[in-house]
């Protein structure tokens, strides 16, 4: 007798509640987490993969599809009719029914309606690199002292607007590289091995050689010291040379953000459990402040290293005195809408753009924004300033990236219109400036979406510059090599691949292996030598040594 199947309210709760976190909804995460108690379930702790309840549904709905297309003693496999999760299976198979045709119910019919099964598209990824949450403002927030334009109510999205923001993700397709290190000697990649849940954000010491600091969805960060060149012997398995364990004993923790300041002193963690923390390279606490009453979804150093600007859910930013240990200014430039990111666009002055589709410009010394940067038809995911800071990137969810010119953003004229980057099909994930442009060359942007591809763009002109197609899911992470030769990206494929900027051609690709989505990438130089970071799903962090990629040396 085969074991019998066992699904419990309990279970399917447990599952519906990580989905629910996976997704950004924070507020529906804790309402099922109260309501069904969850604290008192044994599951509650239990490692639940990302996007673990979408591929269960995935494969019994792939069993329906066996189930409505199985005739006599064999598969019928040429039904050119689509699944989908929400319409009604018309298959293809079946000739449409007439007033003649007389048919005894099959077998299929009898035990349940065929004609509804409904197979799963491709298993969603993990929407906390779009940072999608929603809320409601809540009393509490809503009588905060903070400082900016009045809060008013979210307008309606035009109706008319062609932004792609609800397309389904692209259909699967076969890798058109192979999923390998292949033209890298021994030693080329690493694993560091010591986090127990997916690994979110890493980020480089630029100053120590080596020193790296890693932080996971369960609230641990992990401080490594990773030799290369000569010293790295591949053989020997790297360790933490300190482990932050004991950070918040909230259950949602998810670490979102690290940054160091430019001197390599002190590192900036963000988090879901609304506290700003600032360590030293020993692991010790700098400072730490539970004034976000939402999660942080970034935390960036001003480039003296004298600020701290935070952009989190309660819909605020705040900017934090880092020698004063104290906050300096809360803004609500966003009314009640999420703030999602900040920039820094000199030492006095900062960008913040949220889900109300703007970007505010704020000087600390100013009773309100300077400037007001309108024209995207979503939320903006992520803004970067280019390396003379004159220009600042964005991109959103309406699918589109948008180059400012912000040289004279100090002053009361209105700045230029925006450079429109279009051609992405679903909603932008992040964006970077190429760090070198040649002499009399336009700067070049870079873009990574969810419709599982990347884009070069000049940001002069508009014109995308090369497509790259290689990825057959999400991509979450995008940066460019110090020197600006190289653009790396990375997705929910597992797949890490390496293109030469000037030829637009792809170097090399690392297959990392299934349900080992690459969350973000950190490439940092020392002098001669330079390593690659890769925050990986897979619990643990990957790390590339470009020096031992022939292709990357070449080029």
């Amino acid at each position: 007798m085969p074991a019998p199947l066992l699904i419990t309210a309990d279970q399917v709760n447990c599952l519906i509640h990580a989905y629910f976190l996976d997704s950004g909804f924070q507020h529906s995460a804790f309402a099922i987490r109260m309501e069904g108690r969850l604290d008192q379930s044994p599951h509650i702790k239990k490692h639940i993969p990302r996007g673990e309840l979408i591929e269960l549904l995935s494969k019994a709905l792939l069993y329906s599809e066996v189930e409505a297309h199985w005739k006599g003693d064999e598969l019928s496999t040429n039904c050119s009719a689509p699944f989908s999760l929400l319409d009604t299976h018309a298959c293809s198979l079946q000739p449409l029914s007439s007033t003649n045709d007389v048919r005894e119910p099959s077998t299929s019919k009898a035990n349940g309606d065929t004609a509804g099964k409904r197979k799963a598209t491709t298993p969603s990824e993990d929407a906390r690199a779009e940072k999608r949450a929603r809320k409601e403002q809540d009393e509490k927030d809503a009588q905060m002292n903070v400082d900016g334009v009045p809060a008013q109510k979210p307008k309606p999205k035009d109706v008319k607007s062609d932004a792609p923001q609800t397309l389904p993700e692209p259909p699967a397709k076969k890798l058109k590289h192979k999923p390998s290190a292949v033209g890298a000697r021994h030693g080329a990649v690493r694993f560091l091995q010591a986090h127990k849940t997916e690994v979110f954000v890493v980020a480089w010491n630029p100053a120590t050689k080596g020193q790296l600091v890693s932080g996971s969805r369960d609230a641990v960060v992990n401080y490594w010291a990773v030799p290369s060149g000569s010293n790295n012997d591949p053989t020997f398995p790297i360790q933490p040379t300190l482990t932050l364990s004991d950070l918040t004993k909230d259950s949602q923790a998810d670490l979102t953000a690290l940054n160091w300041n430019h001197d390599g002193s002190l590192v900036a963690i963000g988090s879901y459990d609304s506290i700003l923390r600032i360590c030293t390279t020993n692991g010790e606490t700098y400072f730490k402040d539970s004034h976000h009453k939402g999660p942080i979804f970034a935390a960036k150093f001003s480039p003296s290293g004298q600020w701290i600007a935070t952009a989190s859910l309660d819909s605020t930013s705040c900017v934090w005195d880092v020698k004063q240990k104290r906050i300096h200014r809360q803004y609500r430039n966003h009314g009640v809408a999420c703030c999602l990111d900040v920039e820094w666009l000199d030492d006095s002055t900062f960008a913040s753009c949220g889900a109300d589709t703007i970007i505010r410009i704020v000087s600390l010394t100013a009773t309100g924004p300077l400037h007001t940067l309108e024209g995207h038809a979503g939320e903006i995911n992520s803004i970067k300033c280019n390396p003379s800071r004159t220009r600042l990137a964005s991109c959103a969810d309406d699918g589109t990236a948008r180059i400012w010119n912000i040289e004279n953003m100090h002053s009361e004229k209105a700045l230029p219109a925006s450079v429109i980057l279009t051609g992405h099909q679903q909603c932008l994930t992040s964006i970077e400036w190429c760090p070198a442009a040649g002499p009399g060359e336009h700067e070049l942007v870079a873009t990574a979406s969810f419709d599982a591809t990347a884009r070069l763009w000049d940001t002069v002109t508009g014109d995308c510059i090369k497509v790259f197609a290689d990825h057959t899911k999400h991509v979450y992470a995008i940066t460019f090599s110090p020197d600006g030769r190289h653009l790396v990206t990375g997705g929910g494929d597992g797949s890490l691949i390496v293109y030469e900027v000037k030829s637009k051609e792809k170097k090399w690709s690392w297959y990392t292996g299934e349900k080992s989505g690459i969350f973000e990438i950190d490439w940092q130089s020392w002098g001669n030598s330079s390593l690659i970071a890769l925050a990986l799903e897979r619990q643990m962090v990957a790390i590339v040594d470009p020096g031992k990629v022939p292709a990357l040396q070449s080029s």
